[in-house]
């Protein structure tokens, strides 16, 4: 493969535009403007930053009391891109990484593209902070949110902060980086993310990843996280569960179709900590908490009609379990039907947990018809 097609491949993938394409570090765009939205400029207006105190940190961050919102930037009559968002608090804890909660919008649309809770979106799954670089997020010292995920608008933009907790946040710092006047072509798709929750799962009914979404355009990947209930299933493994992608007009059983959940991030027998590119786990601990992540930027998934996403919830029980000794209640076997795991049985078996996720892909249009994230009581349950 020559030299030119290796770079062409590598520029089209979302890491290759967020980490400095070659061209574009020493060509100047006839049209694109800079700016960035923070405290210190939140109109990211010409000539408008730092104006309090002389200019000597005079506004570096925003309060944000229980119930209040915050818009973050906003753009109306101009194209753009988004090209990075970073923002810290001083309140980190689980329960506030998931009562605040992260809105966008494209183009004037009514309801938001992006709505997740705050800490999940930036990849920081159950509100526990880890130190973690990815290829579309980082969370430098775990004290911070960066995301890098190109979002592209047409004609305005709104991204929005919200307090759904009963406590005031007392500092909230962030900057929004983005360009205007980007010249989007009609093969251009919005950027969307979407936030699940189930505490706990439904048996033998897969986790949704994705709801059905009508459209065309590109899975990214997604972020999990996973509470194991050790009262029912004591320490057994969680995680024999498959991926699924259905695609275009696929309905009893997927085209794309993994092997559990550990093999789609890239790892296997078991999950540990780690952090890669494209697929890591930033927790797993002896409380049954994990978190990980799988994104699909070398490996796109496309779609010309429609997509859904799964993740079954089974686990696999060894010869020298207890579970199936002190087991309180039926265990049922993995596969048709409800069939009783009894003491001496090995293999899979099927579950239930609390399971959360945000999934991200691009779609072509602003709005995406998927149900509004649920109440932050139960966002937070269980934490």
């Amino acid at each position: 493969m020559s030299i030119r097609c290796i770079l062409a491949l590598a520029l089209s993938s979302v890491a290759a535009a967020q980490t400095g394409i070659v061209q574009d570090l020493f060509t100047l765009p006839d049209r694109l403007d800079s700016r960035w939205a923070s405290a210190e400029n939140p109109k990211g207006e010409p000539g408008q930053g730092g104006l309090e105190n002389s200019g000597r940190k005079g506004r570096p961050f925003v309060p944000l009391a229980a119930g209040a919102q915050h818009i973050l930037a906003e753009v109306t009559g101009h194209s753009g891109t988004v090209r990075r968002i970073w923002i810290t608090v001083d309140d980190r804890n689980p329960v506030m990484l998931r009562s605040l909660r992260i809105d966008m919008y494209w183009d004037g649309a009514a309801k938001p593209a992006v709505s997740a809770p705050l800490g999940d979106f930036f990849g920081v799954g159950l509100g526990r902070t880890a130190s973690f670089e990815s290829a579309l997020f980082s969370d430098p010292e775990g004290r911070s949110f960066n995301c890098y995920i190109p979002m592209p608008f047409r004609k305005g933009m709104k991204i929005v902060v919200s307090n759904e907790s009963a406590k005031d946040l007392q500092l909230l710092f962030y900057d929004v980086d983005y360009t205007l006047d980007d010249p989007h072509g009609d093969n251009v798709l919005y950027f969307h993310a979407i936030f699940r929750h189930e505490r706990p799962t439904t048996l033998q009914r897969d986790f949704e990843v994705i709801p059905h979404v009508s459209g065309k355009g590109r899975y990214l990947g997604a972020n999990f996280g996973v509470i194991a209930d050790q009262v029912h299933f004591k320490n057994e493994w969680w995680g024999e569960g498959e991926v699924k992608v259905y695609k275009d007009g696929d309905r009893d059983h997927p085209t794309l179709n993994g092997t559990g959940s550990e093999d789609y991030i890239g790892t296997g027998w078991g999950e540990g900590t780690y952090a890669h590119l494209y697929q890591g786990c930033t927790v797993a601990d002896k409380s049954a908490r994990f978190c990980f992540y799988r994104y699909h930027v070398p490996d796109p998934i496309y779609f010309r009609k429609e997509i859904r996403v799964t993740i079954q919830q089974i686990g696999y029980v060894g010869k020298d379990s207890v579970m199936l000794k002190e087991a309180t209640a039926p265990i049922y076997k993995a596969g048709a039907g409800l069939t009783q795991a009894h003491v001496g049985y090995t293999g899979l078996y099927e579950r239930q947990d609390d399971w959360s996720s945000v999934a991200y892909f691009y779609l072509d249009l602003p709005e995406n018809g998927l149900p509004e994230m649920e109440p932050v009581a139960r966002r937070i349950a269980g934490l």
